[in-house]
């Protein structure tokens, strides 16, 4: 029978910030790469959009 303390840790899927590294291998650092550059790709496209939200807003009042 097994009990709690024989199964490992289950494995996160995504990144804390300030996370200890350490425990980390090599593929795992690789896997946080990608989803956090595609975290900050989403992030700059949410910017440009409400940017462009701004700035078509500032453009119809100043008329």
């Amino acid at each position: 029978m097994f009990d709690e303390n024989d199964r490992p840790p289950p494995r996160r899927t995504g990144h804390e910030i300030g996370q200890d590294l350490v425990t980390l291998s090599v593929a795992d650092l690789d896997e946080r790469l990608v989803l956090l550059r595609g975290e900050i790709d989403r992030l700059e496209e949410a910017r440009r959009r409400k940017l462009a939200s701004q700035e078509a807003a500032e453009a119809f009042f100043k008329r």
